[in-house]
């Protein structure tokens, strides 16, 4: 019997090494690692950059807290906000980490409580980011919850404008929902969301935790759709694997997190910092980012054009190299692709969702794109 607390439904393999997008399991079985842990490795497994600034940093010091300066935490800093209108980082261990940051930063610079989200979404486990997240399966069992969260239905900008006014502190959203199916807004959707901010002096968070780094073939994928955030929280490929999240924000804000305010003990410490460093270096290059929108367009395309023709697949949507394909009987083919040696991942019931690392190769997709059809094509008979 196990030690663990049973809060995880684990498949019955141990993946026990990896070497860029294979892994293997305890039996020596190779698979083709299309979950990339869910959008963290986007480098791949053990990348040799990432490996030596691993080794390298952990040779001079790991931990020292914040109450010191972190050289390797300023410049990552740095690098995060280069390419923005962003100006400040603030540095934690997880997703569910930044976007409890946000929450915090945001009422306490705003003096205001209400703070919009959307159904479906999800933002994390914690008291304050689950109560944000708009998927009850989530919040079941736990009692109250934090109460100043209201929830309203995904692209529908009526709603939005219905309840956005001068008490509402922020909107809080992804702009591709992950968990809740790879769902993305209409292109008026995001413009107006930014219109009522401005008219309504209300701060817009962008939760990017699985969205961003490279992800969707831009630095963080809100700039496909023109947006001017206040706040940004981001974590998974932001560190390949190494725990780290971050939560970065308008100069502005500044005033509201002053010393005292909001702290953590091991975020951004030098071993995590530097390692996140080894990342960016790679992914925040133009000819990289230009590679990862080629791939995915191109992937994503071939499998519209293929699948799409089978009964009981609707719809394959996505940016980059984060893809779902929403069909009627998601795990059922997520359990057959992994026989065959592609490893995917649920987002919802009837989503397969797709997230190679980002230096994924062409050959490599070719590979998992032929897995794909004959594993649809054997579970669906061909329309004709």
């Amino acid at each position: 019997m196990s030690a663990l607390f049973p809060t995880y439904k684990r498949k019955q393999i141990q993946l026990q090494k990896g070497n860029g997008t294979y892994v293997y399991d305890q039996n020596n079985k190779k698979y083709l690692d299309f979950t990339s842990g869910i959008a963290v490795t986007s480098l791949g497994h053990c990348h040799p950059e990432v490996v030596a600034a691993l080794h390298k940093q952990s040779d001079c010091i790991w931990h020292t807290s914040n109450l010191f300066e972190i050289q390797q935490q300023e410049l990552l800093a740095e690098t995060l906000v280069k390419h923005t209108h962003l100006d400040l980082a603030f540095f934690c261990n997880s997703g569910a980490e930044a976007n409890e940051a946000a929450i915090k930063l945001t009422k306490k610079f705003t003096k205001k409580n209400k703070i919009i989200t959307f159904n479906d979404s999800f933002h994390g486990r914690t008291f304050g980011s689950m109560s944000a997240t708009g998927q009850q399966k989530i919040k079941e069992g736990y009692g109250p919850l934090v109460s100043t969260f209201l929830h309203l239905p995904w692209n529908d900008i009526d709603q939005l404008k219905k309840q956005a006014d001068n008490d509402t502190a922020a909107i809080m959203m992804e702009v591709i929902q992950g968990e809740g199916g790879i769902k993305i807004a209409n292109l008026d959707f995001y413009k107006q969301v930014q219109e009522i901010c401005e008219k309504n002096d209300i701060l817009l968070i962008i939760d990017e935790v699985q969205t961003g780094i490279g992800r969707t073939g831009r630095r963080y994928a809100y700039e496909h759709f023109g947006l001017d955030p206040d706040i940004v929280t981001l974590a998974k490929g932001l560190g390949n694997g190494f725990p780290i999240g971050a939560m970065i924000g308008k100069r502005k804000l500044a005033e509201a997190f002053g010393p005292g305010s909001h702290g953590t003990t091991f975020g951004g410490n030098p071993l995590a910092s530097a390692v996140s460093q080894s990342v960016l270096n790679i992914i925040f290059n133009d000819e990289f980012l230009n590679e990862v929108a080629r791939k995915g367009k191109n992937f994503k395309e071939q499998l519209e054009n293929q699948l799409i023709k089978l009964p009981s697949v609707y719809e394959v949507r996505g940016e980059g190299l984060l893809i779902g394909i929403e069909c009627e009987e998601a795990s059922v083919l997520i359990a057959n692709l992994e026989e065959k040696g592609l490893l995917t991942v649920p987002a919802g019931k009837h989503v397969i969702r797709l997230l190679p690392p980002l230096n994924v190769t062409d050959e490599e997709l070719t590979s998992a794109l032929n897995t794909i059809l004959a594993v649809f094509n054997n579970k669906y008979e061909k329309v004709t």
